[in-house]
Order: C-alpha cells, then sequence, then structure tokens
C-alpha cells in the first residue's frame, strides 16, 4: 500500500478488483501541505472510523466489557539534548503495567531515517503504531521528492495527524532529535515545542536534575554520553516504572550511533 501510489498500482484495474468499494474505504484520509519550496505534498493519516464501518463491524449480541483488576498506569524515562558534537537521546528499555514489569527490553528509541530518531513515552501500542506512521510517510517524502524531510517539516506533520486524536484515549508522546540540530517535542494532542533539551516521562524530573546542573553547549562527546546515561540511571533509582538497561542514540552529520549499557555499570558512581 506505501508504494502503490509511486508505482500506478492505486488506479489499476487490479486494484480497484481486490479493493471493493465497502464501508470500510472511510477509515483513512489524506493530509495535504506545503514545504517550504510551496510544493504541495500529499500524506496519508488515520481518522476514526465512520459510523457505517462501526455498523459493518457490530455483532449481533453485544460485546461484554471487561474491567481490568487494576488500572495500567504506564511510566518512562526519555531524555534529549543538544550539545556542540551533535544531539544525544536516551532512554530506559522498562515497560511497565500498573506494578508490574510488562517486558524489561523495549527500545523506545526508534530510528525514522539516517539522521533522526524518535524517543517515545505514554501507551506502549499508541507510540509503536504512530512510529511506523510516521517512519513510512517519510520514506515516501524520500521517494517522491529525492531528500529528506526537514525536521521541522517531520515534527509539523506529526503535530498535524495526531491532532484529531486530542481528547481520545491515544496516549503518545515523541521526541524528535535530528542532526538539524534541533529537538521538537509532540504529544498526542497535537502541541509541538522546540527547545534544547527535553525529558519526558515519570522518570523526568529526577533526569532534569542531573542535566540542569551538568549539561553545557562545550562537552565532549564522551562527558555528554556519560552525562545522558547517569542521567537515565538515577531516573531510575528514584522511579519504580523506569530501569533495566540505557539506550543511547548520538547523533552527528554522519548519521547516528547506538550504544545499549546495563544501569548496574554506574553502581560504583
Amino acid at each position: 500500500m506505501a508504494l502503490e501510489d509511486i508505482c500506478g498500482f492505486k488506479n489499476s484495474p487490479l486494484h480497484r478488483k481486490l479493493s471493493p468499494a465497502s464501508c470500510f474505504e472511510d477509515t483513512a484520509t489524506f493530509l495535504h501541505m506545503n514545504d517550504n519550496s510551496g510544493t504541495l505534498l500529499n500524506f496519508f493519516m488515520p481518522s476514526f472510523l465512520s459510523s457505517a464501518a462501526f455498523t459493518c463491524r457490530s455483532l449481533a449480541k453485544p460485546s461484554l466489557t471487561v474491567r481490568r483488576p487494576f488500572n495500567l498506569s504506564h511510566g518512562t524515562t526519555t531524555l534529549g539534548f543538544i550539545f556542540q558534537g551533535g544531539v544525544i537521546a536516551a532512554a530506559d528499555t522498562r515497560a511497565s503495567a500498573g506494578g508490574l514489569v510488562a517486558c524489561p527490553f523495549v527500545h523506545k528509541i526508534s530510528p525514522i531515517h539516517s539522521h533522526l530518531v524518535v524517543t517515545s513515552s505514554g501507551s506502549g501500542a499508541d507510540c509503536m503504531l504512530w512510529e511506523r506512521i510516521l517512519r513510512r510517510e517519510i520514506r515516501l517524502y524520500q521517494l517522491r521528492h529525492s531528500r529528506c524531510l526537514s525536521i521541522c517539516g517531520t515534527a509539523k506533520l506529526l503535530s498535524f495527524m495526531l491532532h484529531p486524536f486530542k481528547g481520545t484515549d491515544v496516549c503518545v508522546a515523541l521526541t524528535l532529535c535530528g542532526w538539524d540540530k534541533e529537538l521538537i517535542y509532540v504529544c498526542s494532542d497535537g502541541a509541538r515545542l522546540q527547545g534544547d533539551i527535553f525529558s519526558v516521562g515519570s522518570g523526568s524530573p529526577y533526569a532534569y536534575g542531573i542535566l540542569d546542573g551538568s549539561l553545557r553547549w562545550s562537552l565532549s562527546n564522551e562527558e555528554a554520553i556519560s552525562l545522558a546515561r547517569e542521567a537515565v540511571f538515577r531516573a531510575t533509582h528514584r522511579d519504580a516504572y523506569s530501569g533495566n538497561h540505557v539506550d543511547l542514540f548520538h547523533i552527528t552529520a554522519q548519521g547516528w550511533t547506538n550504544t545499549l549499557s546495563a544501569v548496574g555499570m554506574f553502581d560504583t558512581v
């Protein structure tokens, strides 16, 4: 589906045969944007199912609502900051569900392309879905225009796609860390904030305590990496929903590099 408009498959008789008209066709819309050159861009974005679609999917008998035995609250620690050597993105790897550790090894930092990564916090399923959607649209933009969409343009696109879901149960908070030396925070209500340092999640107050006291523009690469690791590590010791490992990305003009370390390596700090 992602390449059907480029390959001309969308308007072919075969496509019409395989995709007959149904009540499910109205489950997606297209977002129209203009880039800085004035070129009209088309982006696919999911939308709510129409009432007809819900009617098609409804069963003869009403479905039963099963209540959870307890609220599955979520928590995490993610951060990103800019310094003279590029952009650092770091996060823990624990996926929590209330008082449970759902998974001890989850990648909360996802590469979008060679010079852009995204840190995610919120509902795990929502974050994975929107990261896949964003990665697909950025790849389509590259195929159409033979260049990468800027970090600001990517953040604007993501904000426009998320805004219709404001006020729903969608819970997504993404920080875009790219080599334009830009750091942009986008959340599920469509808010878009730009800054030099962001920390998101239940462990963010503890991470900010470390970053605010030691972060400076003149840090070397080794100092910046060590600072990011320590900030996540300290947060894991104060926040019950964060822990296990520290996942870290360093984005430079050559692209991103990834390192993963166990939090126990800081026991002597």
